[in-house]
């Protein structure tokens, strides 16, 4: 039998992180049922701050202590969700992903008590969520409605609105499957209305990139398609140098025969000017489309765009 006895996985202790980590080790199970598996949980700087992201490394406070684990030696798997990982910047030096997962469904569902969809949400309603991603939009196209800040796990943002802090939430449709709470959408929001963030719905595995056991492991864990749809979208954030306070939205999709395609936009924070760009590849490799649309939006004044945000 070939490969480690042991894998230890480091997680965020969220009810989330620890779902996502839980796949892994089925997935990891069904392959190489001699491999045994823990989980090492850390609570990260953003899970223990409750402002805005902005002030505390913006994204990488997700990332932060899990990567010090693995270079550490305390770990040898982490789990990502790849929208929180910054693009921005290279991955640590001395890890690399291994494998990709298949992506899950990476729309956006509405959270109303009262079962109402987006549309029927009356003027005034206070919709709780922290992303500058959904705001911009919402502004864009639901100019009636109210966006209040609320951060936390999909657990606590629930318990909020049911405290009354907000009227209505949005939460990514993954999110609320991994943790069991299909139950309470009202509504699955379509690509059209609600772009969702770059490499939302995929789950990346990191490791020591001098760790071939445990690369070698979990690289067949890996889903090809999704890998392009991966490589596509962080590159295009990677030359847009987007940063967690960026009204940046996308997604790539491998098509059948095939092609790979690449829908971008970036907004205001108010959501009055609204840049796309939507583009395939063709016979180009998935890095270079995100880079053609990259510099699509760029040529549109994204740059100035971007630079005016704070982070």
């Amino acid at each position: 039998m070939s490969g480690p006895e042991l894998i230890r996985i480091v997680s965020r202790d969220s009810p989330m992180a620890l779902a996502q980590v839980e796949r892994v080790r089925g997935e990891l199970a069904a392959r190489h049922p001699h491999i045994r598996t823990e989980v090492v949980p850390v609570k990260t700087t953003g899970d223990r701050w409750t402002g805005s992201l902005s002030q505390v490394e913006g994204k990488g406070a997700f990332t932060k202590e899990v990567d010090a684990a693995l270079l550490a030696g305390d770990a040898d798997l982490a789990v990502h969700c790849l929208k929180d990982v910054p693009a921005d910047r290279p991955l640590p030096v001395g890890t690399v992903f291994a494998a990709v997962l298949r992506r899950d469904d990476m729309r956006d569902a509405l959270v109303h008590p009262g079962g109402l969809t987006l549309d029927e949400l009356p003027p005034g309603t206070r919709i709780g969520t922290s992303s500058v991603r959904r705001t911009a939009q919402l502004a864009a196209s639901h100019p009636h409605l109210t966006c209040v800040p609320m951060r936390g796990n999909a657990n606590r943002r629930l318990d909020k609105l049911a405290a009354g802090e907000a009227d209505a939430l949005l939460l990514a449709l993954s999110g609320l499957e991994r943790i069991g709470r299909t139950d309470v959408i009202s509504e699955v929001l379509s690509l059209e209305t609600m772009m969702p963030p770059i490499g939302a719905g995929i789950l990346a595995l990191q490791c020591r990139q001098d760790d071939t056991a445990v690369i070698d492991s979990v690289s067949d864990l890996g889903h090809p398609a999704t890998h392009r749809e991966a490589a596509a979208e962080r590159m295009l954030l990677h030359v847009l140098q987007g940063h967690c306070n960026s009204p940046i939205a996308g997604y790539a999709r491998a098509e059948r025969q095939s092609d790979l395609s690449l829908r971008a936009a970036v907004f205001t924070p108010d959501g009055k000017t609204v840049l796309n760009a939507h583009e395939w590849a063709g016979p180009l490799d998935a890095e270079t489309l995100g880079t053609s649309v990259a510099v699509a939006l760029l040529r549109q004044g994204a740059r100035a765009l971007i630079d005016s945000i704070a982070h």
